[in-house]
């Protein structure tokens, strides 16, 4: 596997197609993002990653500075910009209600999600999925970001909607955003 990750070296995703550069969820750099776990551009912790490669696929604590006035949902898109793929795979996405001002760990959980959290889809399915790069492939970066939405989106019909067709239907304005980046390698 090792041979593997060196030969896809040079593939990666990059930041074009990543939540955070859809010219629907621009807004201002409001919220700042923060965790208990990693630091910005710091080492995720192996409890954070997926539980095949020896981690405990446990959402990390995450909290955010208060999210402007009219904010009536949060939106997380967790992505990882390293994948070798053409676009970014989509780690976790979840609408937050915007009071709760921070997730304890594990609260992406498919099964038991966090008071106020509404867990959707992702590239691989249900809930929070942690990092597992690809043995030999180079550090990974795992893109946290928070979006501060004027809707709600609870009437929409987002359970079941895959992240790369519902992203673009999220209704602007973004009224305030924040990232946070985690790396891991193996």
């Amino acid at each position: 596997m090792t041979l593997l990750g060196r030969l896809l070296n040079n593939r990666r995703a990059g930041e074009t197609h990543t939540a955070w550069n859809q010219p629907h969820l621009r807004g201002p750099e409001l919220l700042t993002l923060t965790s208990q776990d990693f630091d910005d551009g710091a080492a995720m912790p192996l409890k954070n990653c997926a539980k095949h490669i020896g981690g405990a696929d446990l959402s990390p604590h995450l909290a955010w500075t208060p999210p402007p006035s009219g904010t009536a949902r949060l939106l997380l898109v967790v992505e990882d910009i390293d994948v070798p793929l053409a676009k970014p795979a989509v780690h976790c996405l979840a609408l937050i209600d915007p009071a709760a001002g921070h997730l304890e760990p594990g609260a992406l959980s498919a099964r038991h999600p966090g008071p106020g959290v509404r867990v959707l889809r992702s590239t691989v399915g249900r809930g929070y999925h942690g990092p597992a790069p690809i043995k030999g492939h180079g550090p990974h970066r795992y893109v946290f970001q928070l979006f501060a939405l004027a809707t709600s989106m609870d009437g929409a019909p987002v359970d079941r909607v895959r992240p790369r067709r519902l992203l673009p239907s999220v209704p602007a304005p973004v009224l305030g955003r924040a990232r946070l980046a985690g790396v891991f390698e193996r």
